[in-house]
């Protein structure tokens, strides 16, 4: 939501809110001219607003949705306004259920180091993009297309990029078959002329069967019939290096500044749409080293294995992970990349519904966090009785099960006690989840 508030203010639209929590981005808007509430009542409402953009999770009984239907005023979803924005533009629309804010920045950052001028919107704040957003005045818009409550379908891009796909959501979809069938319906969209770069396993090949558009598989084993390949050849500090081919001609190499293996991949992806979008856009110039080069200086989004801090000697990384694969690849690229003594996981749930459907997933996956801290589940638009079905208590009595050393404090200014008490040089702390859980990082830090 904010991202596109700040692109809508950078093309010269009149926009106000509402944000119950503000922070760093919220004071950003206002900066930039936006009115923001902090009650969501309707006090910035009035009849000469044109349209009333709400995201998926504000309910219909929202105060502010009442007042704007008692205004008469017509009102739409997030994505609905996504859509409507990009169809004015290239779209590039970036799906999948793991890697799309990282995919996203990468996408966006070669555009620009590549001379194209692109709009673009990600779910993070990207300090070498100077945010998460921006209104360029080149043809190629860049966005994350979310599968949740199947926003992504409003989005009808020329390029579409699919990275993975996984059980989540399982609030609003039925199961992985269901999920797998709403991919298909976002990769059917694509006009026969437009292009599909996708992650080659098993359930997103499932869901491009009958798609018209093309398609390239994209990945580091070289199956038969990937387009795009990235060869492995070495790993420096967490931090992958490969060498890249499309249809097994080398296009150079990519050595990440940002770890994990699951990134290389991400790059790869990255890699491929900023070539096709180079190349289709008319934007910029689409020399494939300059891509690689650029893409090889990324330095992460925010929130994404980020470095904030130390407390006692062990240093402070915080991290949007909040899916178990997420959780997996995060821990993995974290112990390559720090060779922590201990590393303790702070771990935030992020719904309770989530929690509940991927419970067992989730304590299989700190296997190599010597620690999990668990605070309460971050609530966001689960119904009471989804909440009495389970607790953090659930998940760290899993855990403990399973043979790991968890203990659940409910509250952030315990857990910040904690660690301060326990915490020795050699450690890794690292704060994990979707929710507010950043702030422990913060008062560990300061």
């Amino acid at each position: 939501m904010s991202g596109l508030a700040r692109m809508l203010i950078d093309a010269g639209a009149v926009v106000s809110g509402s944000e119950p929590n503000p922070g760093a981005t919220t004071f950003e808007l206002i900066r930039r001219g936006a009115k923001i509430s902090r009650d969501q009542a309707g006090q910035l409402l009035d009849g000469n607003i044109d349209l009333v953009v709400r995201t998926a999770a504000v309910p219909d009984n929202n105060p502010e949705m009442l007042a704007a239907r008692a205004l008469g005023l017509p009102t739409i979803k997030y994505a609905q306004l996504l859509g409507r924005v990009m169809s004015e533009r290239f779209g590039i629309a970036v799906a999948g259920t793991h890697g799309k804010s990282t995919t996203t920045s990468m996408i966006s950052f070669a555009l620009l180091q590549c001379g194209a001028d692109p709009s673009f919107v990600i779910g993070a704040t990207v300090p070498q993009l100077g945010g998460g957003s921006r209104s360029g005045r080149g043809t190629a818009f860049v966005a994350e297309a979310c599968e949740y409550d199947r926003s992504f379908h409003n989005l009808h891009p020329r390029i579409a990029v699919i990275t993975n796909i996984e059980p989540d959501h399982l609030d609003c979809y039925k199961d992985l078959d269901d999920i797998i069938a709403s991919f298909h319906d976002f990769a059917a969209a694509i006009p026969p002329d437009g292009l599909i770069i996708a992650g080659d396993d098993p359930p997103v090949i499932r869901a491009l069967r009958g798609v018209t558009a093309r398609v390239e598989l994209a990945g580091l084993s070289g199956a038969p019939g990937q387009a795009w390949t990235t060869r492995l050849t070495g790993v420096d500090a967490g931090c992958y290096r490969g060498e890249i081919s499309y249809n097994q001609r080398p296009m150079g190499t990519l050595r990440l500044s940002v770890a994990g293996r699951h990134n290389l991949i991400n790059a790869t992806m990255a890699a491929a749409t900023a070539h096709a979008t180079l190349a289709r856009s008319g934007d910029g110039r689409g020399d494939p080293t300059a891509i690689l080069d650029a893409i090889s200086r990324f330095a992460g989004a925010d929130r994404r294995m980020s470095l904030v801090g130390q407390c006692n000697g062990a240093a402070i990384v915080d991290d949007y992970g909040h899916h178990p694969t997420e959780i997996r690849a995060t821990l993995t690229a974290l112990r390559e990349r720090y060779a922590p003594k201990r590393l303790l996981c702070i771990f935030q749930p992020h719904q309770h519904s989530r929690t509940r459907f991927l419970l067992e997933d989730f304590a299989a996956s700190f296997e190599l966090a010597d620690q999990v801290i668990v605070p309460d589940i971050y609530f966001v638009r689960d119904s009471q009785a989804e909440r009495q079905r389970i607790s953090s208590i659930d998940l760290v009595q899993r855990l403990v099960a399973r043979g790991q050393t968890a203990i659940f404090l409910p509250q952030f200014s315990a857990i910040v006690d904690y660690v301060r008490n326990t915490a020795v040089p050699g450690d890794l702390i690292v704060t994990m989840g979707a929710g507010n859980v950043w702030e422990i990082s913060r008062d560990l830090s300061a």
